[in-house]
């Protein structure tokens, strides 16, 4: 009893980690993902470009990864790319400046990809710098995008 109680409290704490602590990546090209690590594995869905991931275990040439919705899928290493993006998970304010009171440069629909500026694996007072495709830039609360 007593060890299913610790094992119960380290799966909370796992599930409350910051989601910085995770790896993510995004997709440098259309590809297609498989439900196992192999391309004899059945194909899922074709992700398209820039699409961010959520890395979750490595096996050689094959990358288990995460999306947005919480499906996981195996995608071939070389797929992914070093330019980051994140999507908006709620209707996102891209401010001028990273403060709250700060002019708006955009505002960001869900699902909306944004390229993530310099430091990618930071997010300074839980900011990130990001650009839209239409070349708007600004700074954006880290809470309001996925995938950073």
């Amino acid at each position: 009893m007593r060890r299913a109680a610790l094992v119960a409290v380290a799966l909370l704490a796992a599930a409350a980690a910051p989601a910085a602590l995770a790896e993510h990546r995004s997709v440098a090209r259309p590809a297609v993902l498989y439900d196992g690590p192999s391309k004899q594995a059945r194909r899922v869905w074709v992700a398209p470009r820039g699409m961010p991931v959520e890395v979750v275990s490595t096996l050689g040439a094959w990358v288990k990864v995460r999306d947005v919705a919480g499906d996981v899928a195996w995608i071939e290493r070389i797929d992914l790319g070093e330019r980051r993006t994140v999507v908006a998970s709620t209707l996102a304010t891209v401010r001028q400046q990273p403060q709250d009171g700060a002019a708006v440069a955009l505002h960001a629909d869900r699902g909306v990809l944004l390229e993530i500026g310099e430091a990618p694996n930071e997010a300074p007072g839980g900011w990130l710098r990001v650009r839209h495709r239409d070349g708007g830039t600004g700074w954006v609360r880290a809470t309001e995008v996925w995938g950073w």
